[in-house]
């Protein structure tokens, strides 16, 4: 795995790693989580079973949240909340039918600006994503192997 941590990240940073197992997207995860603060959203692309999920749990842990609360995909529910260092907002749109219905899950409470907002499947609500955030895009090279391109946008 790329050992590849952000820093201090400036605008439109691109951060490239690779991931062989799910453990090393998970601690990526959680490294990645530590440049994260207050109003800052993080936008997940890739198809199904990429990774998408598992990189939403290792920045959930690195924000704080303990071990002993599982992260799943909201994919039921739309949307999952957290309590860490920061209250995380873990949004996964894969059942989504139109951006539109966003609205009446609690959209724009989320977008509180002392929330950290992760969006699974992103690319359904296009529209409706600030400028200000990461974009995260996951291509599943082998059955194994990952890999990933973050790239904060302002």
């Amino acid at each position: 795995m790329s050992r590849t941590t952000p820093r201090q990240p400036g605008p439109d940073t691109t951060l490239h790693f690779v991931s062989r197992t799910p453990q090393e997207t998970r601690e990526w995860g959680r490294n990645f989580a530590a440049n994260l603060s207050s109003g800052d959203v993080v936008c997940l692309y890739g198809e199904l079973g990429a990774g998408k999920t598992c990189l939403a749990q290792g920045i959930v842990a690195g924000l704080g949240v303990g071990e002993h609360v599982p992260v799943r995909s909201p994919s039921f529910t739309f949307v999952r909340s957290y309590q860490g260092r920061e209250r995380v907002w873990h949004w996964d749109l894969y059942r989504l039918g139109s951006a539109d219905e966003v609205e009446d899950l609690g959209w724009r409470e989320s977008f509180d600006g002392h929330s950290i907002i992760l969006i699974e499947w992103a690319d359904r609500v296009f529209s409706l994503l600030p400028q200000r955030r990461w974009d995260i895009i996951i291509t599943a090279v082998s059955f194994e192997v990952r890999e990933w391109e973050a790239q904060r946008r302002d």
